[in-house]
Formats: C-alpha cells, structure tokens, sequence
C-alpha cells in the first residue's frame, strides 16, 4: 500500500497563507524578531573576521531552526489536525506578502502626496539603502525593486520551502534569509563573517527566484502588465545584476511593467552601479501600486502551487 499523501501539511500551508493574506505578520511577540534578538546576541561574542567563524555561525542558527522544524514534524506525523494547525503557524509567522504590499502601498501614498521626508523615512522598511538624497523617481524605483526581489524572498520562497521540506523548510528558510539580512552584507565588518550566510541565502533563493519570475511572466496581465515583455527582460537581463537572484525577479517585473530598473545605488558609504533591467520608462510613484498588485498575484499563484505540490507527495 503507498503511504497517505501529506494533506495536513498542505492544508496547512493554504491556511498559513490566507492568514497571512487576512492579518499580514504577528504584530507582538514575532518569533522571526525574536530569532533576529537571538541571532544579534549570540553574534557579539562569536564575531571574528573570517568566514569560517561566519560559516559556524550561520550553521549554529540555521540549523537550530531547522531543527526544531524537524522536531514539530516528528511530534505532529501521526496527528493530522496539530499537523495541520502548527504549518498553518510557521507559515504564516515566515510569510512577508502582505506586509511588503503595505508598505509599497504606504510608500505609494506619501509619494502621491509630495512629502518626500515621509517617503524617505519609510524607505528603510523596503530597501537598505541610503534614502537621504533620493528624489521621488529615485524613491519610486528602489520601491518598485524591493517590491520584486522581496516577492520571492518573502513569500513565494518560504512556500517553495515548505513545499519541498514541510516544517524544517518553513523555518530552516526562514532563518537563513534572516541571517543573510543582518550579516551577509559586503561592509568591512561582514566581508568574511557574513560570506556564508549570504551564499546560502543564494543557494536557497535559486529555485524561488525563477519561479517567482515565471509567475510573473504567467500574471503579468493582471497588473496591466505585458507577458512577453517580462519574459524578455526575464531572459535578456536577468543575469546582468550583481545577484544570482534578485535580477532574474527585477528583470521580469520591469519587463512586465515596462519599466527600466538598476542605475546608482547608495548603501551608506558604499556606492553600486548597477546594470540596467529593462528598456522602458523610470519608475513613477503610479508604478508602485502596480508592482504591488502584480507581486500579490505571483505569491499567491506561489502559495496554490506549493499546497497542491505538497498535497500531492507521499509522506
């Protein structure tokens, strides 16, 4: 007899995913904040300028969430329902759709409104770089470019993860793109440190990122957007941008939307050229909410595929 396909997980992924949709993150008492806290701690006196303290670092946390995935899984096989209810919890704690959307939809409205020092000091919730001289062009592209890489990062790759991995995915995924954000940096500090939390963060974020580009060639139409423009921007210039990934997610949507992306980038003292995604126009603030409302529509095509993936497999 085959085993039983592994409903429970899938159900509780499509949950997870509607809870996130309904109630975007936890407002209090988020376990992804407290395992950034933890990770913060324990950083201080493991720190060394080398890679192989970072590696030990890095393997210490992720693997730490992982395996309490592993340990959930294990609890739950033979209860259906916790099964169900815990994957319906991690998915929503890791998923990010719905806070991104409201941020690029916040974002969208202080720009409409002129009041650029608002725009500027929200700018820090979407991208890393320096917003102090950016204009509202400026503001509405790095907008516009968190919005596509994040759409994979926050929401369709936890779901490919869980999908692929259950519970330890769902959290293992989690805690290594957490770790590639708060070290995984190219400063003086995280050069060597941070090396291997941001190699694995590629590693993990190769599959979701071609995927949450091939949603975006499949529901382009849905923001007004052009299917065959974004998967030639897709093909021509994804692999243009500094990152394995966020340029395949950037190129689909700037060719989706008709947009051109990259330019000059300022992250604090260090100053990145990067190559041009696209041959449309410059992002305008009335762009900004159409790159939400097409990355809304990739995540959850992500999240219907991913419980149907999982519904599918055998445990």
């Amino acid at each position: 007899m085959l085993p039983p396909r592994d409903l429970p997980t899938a159900a509780g992924l499509a949950l997870g995913a509607a809870a996130d949709l309904l109630l975007a993150d936890p407002r209090r008492w988020h376990p992804v904040a407290g395992f950034g806290r933890a990770a913060a701690a324990l950083e201080r006196p493991l720190w060394r300028d080398s890679r192989a303290a970072g590696a030990a670092y890095a393997a210490l946390l992720a693997g730490a969430a992982t395996g309490l995935g592993v340990a959930l899984d294990r609890a739950t096989r033979r209860r259906p329902a916790a099964r169900t209810l815990v994957t319906a919890a991690a998915t929503w704690t890791v998923l990010g759709g719905t806070s991104l959307a409201r941020a690029g939809t916040a974002m969208a409205r202080t720009l409409d409104a002129g009041d650029l020092p608002a725009a500027r000091a929200l700018l820090p919730t979407l991208a890393g770089r320096d917003p102090s001289r950016l204009d509202v062009p400026e503001l509405a592209r790095a907008t516009v470019e968190s919005v596509a890489e994040n759409t994979s990062d926050a929401a369709v790759a936890p779901l490919v993860w869980g999908a692929l991995a259950g519970l330890p995915g769902l959290l293992g995924y989690r805690a290594v793109n957490t770790l590639d954000a708060m070290v995984g940096h190219r400063s003086p500090r995280y050069a060597r440190f941070g090396w291997a939390a941001a190699r694995t963060d590629d590693v993990a974020n190769w599959l979701p990122a071609r995927l949450t580009a091939a949603l975006t060639v499949a529901a382009a139409p849905s923001a007004g957007g052009s299917a065959r423009g974004a998967w030639t921007a897709w093909r021509r210039d994804g692999a243009a941008h500094p990152s394995p990934n966020a340029g395949r997610c950037e190129a689909a949507l700037a060719g989706a939307l008709q947009l051109r992306l990259g330019g000059r980038n300022v992250y604090g003292s260090r100053v990145e050229d990067r190559p041009v995604l696209g041959r449309g126009r410059a992002p305008t603030a009335g762009d900004v909410p159409r790159a939400v409302r097409l990355s809304g529509a990739v995540w959850t095509a992500a999240a219907v595929l991913a419980a149907l993936a999982r519904g599918l497999r055998r445990r």
